[in-house]
């Protein structure tokens, strides 16, 4: 398991542009001066299990932003966060019950800009031990694994599109099994596969 956590650090050290959720949409007008919120997201790599797999959760239908689609732990960074990486961590505390000191950090990806406004800092981490998973009720419908091999390869990707506001986007997915992995969760790990693949 120290192959991988060399192999991702290496990776998470080459120098990289940012991504956004109009990556493949180029004729995007965004407004000037919009203000983004800072936000950490945990890619969650799980190395207890016999091979290295990333910890993804369903969202609750019941929320009023993305219901049932399928994200990394985290959310945007509160005033108490050291930085985005602590907001990355303490998220994913309260959404699945992951302690904050099982996570050894192997670094960050570049930026992510959401359609909701979110400037999103992917940060990569091991979880070396098990622990007890608690989805949190009011915003985790389910908490699941897909193995790390699938989600680096990007022969598993593909580009879809849907019509959003009056416009067709496109967007990456990279579904596993009965779940669809799409748009901003997918982008950053195709943007992760990626830098694996240099």
């Amino acid at each position: 398991m120290n192959d991988i956590a060399h192999l991702l650090g290496t990776a998470l050290s080459r120098p990289g542009g940012a991504s956004s959720d109009f990556d493949l949409n180029p004729g995007t007008v965004l407004p000037e001066g919009r203000k983004l919120r800072e936000a950490g997201v945990l890619i969650a790599v799980t190395t207890y299990g016999g091979r290295p797999e990333v910890l993804l959760t369903k969202r609750s239908s019941a929320l009023k932003h993305h219901p049932g689609q399928i994200a990394f732990p985290g959310g945007k960074r509160e005033e108490g966060d050291a930085d985005v990486a602590a907001a990355a961590l303490r998220e994913a505390s309260e959404e699945i019950g992951l302690p904050e000191d099982r996570s050894v950090i192997l670094g960050q990806m570049p930026t992510h800009e959401t359609v909701t406004g979110f400037m999103v800092t992917p940060v990569v981490a091991m979880v070396e031990r098990p622990f007890e998973i608690i989805p949190q009720q009011s915003e985790v419908e389910e908490v699941f694994s897909v193995p790390l091999s699938h989600l680096l390869d990007t022969s598993n990707y593909s580009i879809q599109s849907r019509r959003w506001r009056g416009t067709r986007r496109h967007y990456f997915t990279v579904p596993w099994g009965p779940y669809y992995i799409w748009g901003a969760t997918a982008r950053m790990l195709r943007a992760l596969a990626a830098r694996m693949e240099e």
